[in-house]
């Protein structure tokens, strides 16, 4: 992982290129991949991937939705990427950017030349349309308007010309450039749904249902829709005006067709892989031996494993706003959290869910990440069932029934509802280890399994009582301050910090003393651009986190890949990229 670049060291000529000119810029060259095993491929053929449900919209920004997500990143692109092999962001649909005025000035140059997939011009106006009527909108769903809001003031979009934008910010935000990668959307197809087109900002939810025809979902992505059959399939066709070349200048992408086969169960997902009906998956540690076994005897395809600095470590989470007053009172103890950490089996869960194919997780920052990780591994304790049950006592809940539940102060007992996704391939077998744990000490659990594509929802509406959900890893622990921030949008285990309105200060009189101290590190963590300082600011954040156990994290899975033999150009080196699924580069042989 490389060392962020001080502010004060970037200066106008950053990435280069000059931000003045009309020349028409070349193609964007994918090169530099050797080490990843990539190689010039050929055009033609078509790939087949799971989705785990049909997605609930066509419109990335309406809805919060993981299916639609891996179909939208093959349809739409970013002003920045990551590149493949370092994991440094560099230039996408802009050319390039500068960073002046102290850090509170972005400049971007578009990549002339660029056409959405209906031929129309991508422009500076696409860009400016899309922060300020989608990504910046506190009513759209799937938006980021928080982060487009520093010390209570907007970031401010502009157009300088038809291939320029500004972005000026009310004060420094060092890791600002990675909001670039979100998404930039058809101005000339979405307006009417907008607020700049007369519609209320709530109308940009509705753009794109299902139903939409086909000519009316544009993007400048590698594809472009082709069908939609809800609950079978969605098939993407080659977009011949995607802007990307190979080293040989070959126009990408190579494949034809992508076609994402609706597979809800995980294990018939693997059955359709073994049949060649699929053509990649993404696998859990408990489905590696069997599938690594094939491979070594001949089977047709390759199965690989890296230790993952992306992808999505589950965790365990209380409502400390639960309905029932007794339980919410246990779960903001932090007594309580610690106590049942210690019955949290992690290298039970490690060994039998993953086949030892995970390790220890970090708290809020996964441990390969070097740039950011604090060692917060001896705040995870050890599975001990004596200490925990005599914790419990200690806390004033050592009284029990005859079933050898534990009672709650009021004499009900101690008793709650594990929510969880059904048709995880992880989550089934973990919830209930945790449900054969807790009760050792006399915590009964009942298991509520809905489907893993409602858990968010689920979180955030309040409707649960304990919780096994996770979210993903970032480079940058700022990416995540949604999450980890009291009172951020997807901090949705105490929900009652949250603001009423998007974007608003949050509840900071209702914050335990360990949440205001995270919220300030949070708040000055975004405005610091010492990387030194930073570094100090979340090492603090991650012992905090450790010790107050907002959730209880369990494991971090390696990321584990298989691929047929029929393709080449699979790259999988520290897990795929979210928001970036690179078929791009991957040929049919």
């Amino acid at each position: 992982m490389h060392r962020p670049t001080p502010l004060a060291l970037i200066t106008l000529t950053l990435m280069t290129a000059a931000l003045t000119g009309t020349a028409h810029a070349a193609p964007k060259k994918i090169s530099g991949y050797g080490t990843l095993g990539v190689t010039n491929g050929k055009q033609g053929g078509t790939y087949a991937l799971p989705l785990g449900d049909s997605p609930q919209s066509l419109f990335y920004y309406g809805v919060i939705d993981n299916n639609l997500g891996l179909v939208s990143q093959q349809l739409f692109d970013g002003l920045l990427e990551f590149n493949l092999a370092t994991y440094k962001l560099e230039p996408a649909l802009a050319e390039s950017y500068a960073v002046s005025n102290g850090g509170k000035t972005y400049t971007f140059k578009l990549r002339q030349g660029v056409k959405w997939s209906d031929g129309q011009t991508f422009d500076a106006d696409d860009v400016v349309f899309t922060y300020k009527n989608i990504i910046m909108n506190p009513e759209a769903r799937a938006g980021d308007a928080a982060s487009f809001k520093l010390d209570g003031k907007p970031v401010e979009i502009s157009r300088v010309n038809q291939y320029t934008v500004k972005f000026d910010l009310p004060r420094p935000s060092p890791a600002f450039l990675l909001q670039m990668r979100s998404f930039i959307m058809p101005k000339h197809k979405l307006l009417k749904f907008s607020e700049e087109g007369g519609a209320k900002p709530s109308d940009i939810n509705g753009a794109w249902p299902t139903n939409s025809p086909e000519s009316d979902v544009v993007g400048t992505g590698p594809f472009k829709l082709g069908t939609y059959t809800a609950g079978q399939k969605v098939t993407l066709v080659r977009n011949p005006n995607h802007w990307k070349v190979d080293a040989a200048g070959t126009r990408l992408p190579y494949l034809d067709r992508l076609e994402f086969l609706i597979i809800r169960d995980p294990q018939a997902q693997v059955a359709q892989f073994l049949a060649g009906n699929l053509d990649q998956l993404n696998i859990s540690g408990a489905q590696f031996p069997d599938l690594k076994g094939k491979e070594v005897a001949g089977a047709p395809f390759k199965v690989m494993r890296s230790t993952a600095l992306f992808g999505s470590p589950p965790f365990v989470a209380y409502n400390f706003d639960a309905r029932d007053p007794a339980l919410a009172k246990v779960f903001s103890d932090v007594r309580f959290r610690r106590a049942m950490q210690g019955v949290l089996n992690r290298e039970r869960i490690i060994d039998t869910v993953y086949n030892g194919l995970a390790s220890l997780p970090g708290h809020g920052v996964a441990p390969i990440n070097k740039e950011w990780y604090a060692n917060t591994r001896p705040q995870l304790g050890s599975f001990n069932v004596a200490a925990a049950g005599q914790a419990l006592d200690a806390l004033g809940l050592k009284s029990k029934n005859s079933a050898g539940i534990r009672l709650l102060p009021g004499g009900k007992p101690l008793e709650f509802d594990l929510t969880y996704g059904t048709d995880s391939s992880t989550y089934p077998a973990m919830a209930t280890i945790i449900q054969s744990d807790f009760a050792k000490v006399g915590v009964k659990v009942n298991l509520r399994g809905i489907l893993s594509s409602k858990l968010l929802s689920t979180g955030q509406s309040g409707d649960w009582e304990m919780i096994l959900h996770a979210f993903g890893d970032q480079p940058d622990p700022e990416l995540r301050k949604p999450i980890w921030q009291p009172g951020g949008a997807l901090y949705y285990w105490h929900r009652s910090l949250q603001p009423a309105r998007d974007g608003d200060k949050p509840n900071v009189a209702k914050m335990a003393a360990w949440e205001k101290d995270i919220y300030a590190i949070f708040d000055k963590a975004a405005t610091t651009t010492n990387v030194g300082e930073r570094k100090a600011l979340y090492t603090r954040w991650q012992l905090l986190f450790a010790q107050n156990l907002p959730v209880t994290p369990i494991a971090k899975p390696e990321n584990i890949g298989a691929v047929s033999n029929k393709y080449g150009n699979y790259v999988y080196n520290l897990g795929v990229i979210p928001g970036y699924n690179p078929v791009t580069l991957i040929y049919q042989k």
